[in-house]
């Protein structure tokens, strides 16, 4: 089996101190994809940026503070690519220091971690957002060609900032003008899906459900309540997808005993 996780940490300095380590400790992943890390390496406590028994690759943003992306594997990597310059995407090189986009291969198998732009409407932030989906989706499509003529399989899990249907957010009707929920954002991911064709793996084994939800506000009782939203998604080329045997959101029991805003999200393939 090939177990991959993915969890927005928001701050893994903050994380380590609320449960991260105990968590790390206790996992069965092969995979942890980490998102909004908002640390540098010499930043992060020897336990928390090079944990035993882990392969690490940190990806920090040159802004300092912000997003970040890191990937831990229990097998050394077989290459590493930070950001997804230099593959002839118009656009693509603005965010190859950005700390959103880190990948790896591993024997059979490429594994990344993304952190899309979270956005604003009617801000710079918003703009951005844009030009990086701009970029990203031809990116995808190359990707998954590049790795099928090399026997390969992909997974780009992380913090997408998208919602894409009505059951992968609570609240939809409050947010159909708010940034992650937008209709050009929506469209977007179904061009990911139809056209990049790519699977959304935890969609595809719980395709009846409202979420499963992946993010809580830290506002007023949304995690009480579970009113969430599906934003955290494991995206599988087809080969891939149809090995997943078992996923789901590993949800804190208390508000108490979170350690991020996001949930881990962990999906089981059979190898």
């Amino acid at each position: 089996m090939l177990t991959v996780t993915s969890v927005n940490v928001n701050g893994l300095r903050a994380a380590a101190k609320k449960g991260f380590v105990e968590w790390l400790a206790g996992t069965d992943a092969d995979v942890v994809c980490l998102q909004e890390v908002r640390a540098e390496l010499a930043q992060l406590p020897e336990g928390v940026g090079t944990p035993e028994g882990w392969h690490t690759v940190h990806a920090p943003a040159a802004a300092k503070g912000r997003a970040g992306v890191s990937l831990y594997s229990r097998q050394a990597p077989e290459r590493v690519q930070i950001g997804f310059g230099g593959f002839g995407v118009p656009g693509a090189e603005e965010f190859d220091t950005s700390g959103r986009y880190v990948e790896i291969d591993l024997p059979g198998v490429t594994v990344a971690s993304l952190y899309l732009p979270s956005g604003e409407v009617g801000t710079e932030r918003q703009d951005e957002k844009e030009r990086f989906m701009a970029a990203f989706l031809p990116y995808l499509q190359g990707l998954k060609g590049r790795a099928a003529a090399d026997g390969r399989e992909v997974v780009v899990c992380g913090d997408w900032n998208i919602a894409h249907q009505e059951a992968d957010l609570k609240n939809w009707k409050a947010n159909r003008k708010s940034s992650g929920f937008l209709p050009e954002e929506r469209a977007w991911l179904t061009r990911v899906l139809e056209e990049a064709a790519y699977v959304d793996v935890v969609r595809r084994l719980h395709p009846d459900v409202e979420g499963p939800y992946s993010w809580w506000s830290y506002r007023g009782r949304a995690f009480d309540n579970d009113s969430g939203w599906r934003i955290d998604y494991q995206m599988v080329t087809p080969g891939l997808a149809g090995r997943a045997v078992k996923a789901w959101v590993e949800r804190a029991a208390t508000h108490g005993e979170r350690w991020s805003d996001h949930a881990p999200v962990t999906v089981v393939y059979e190898r």
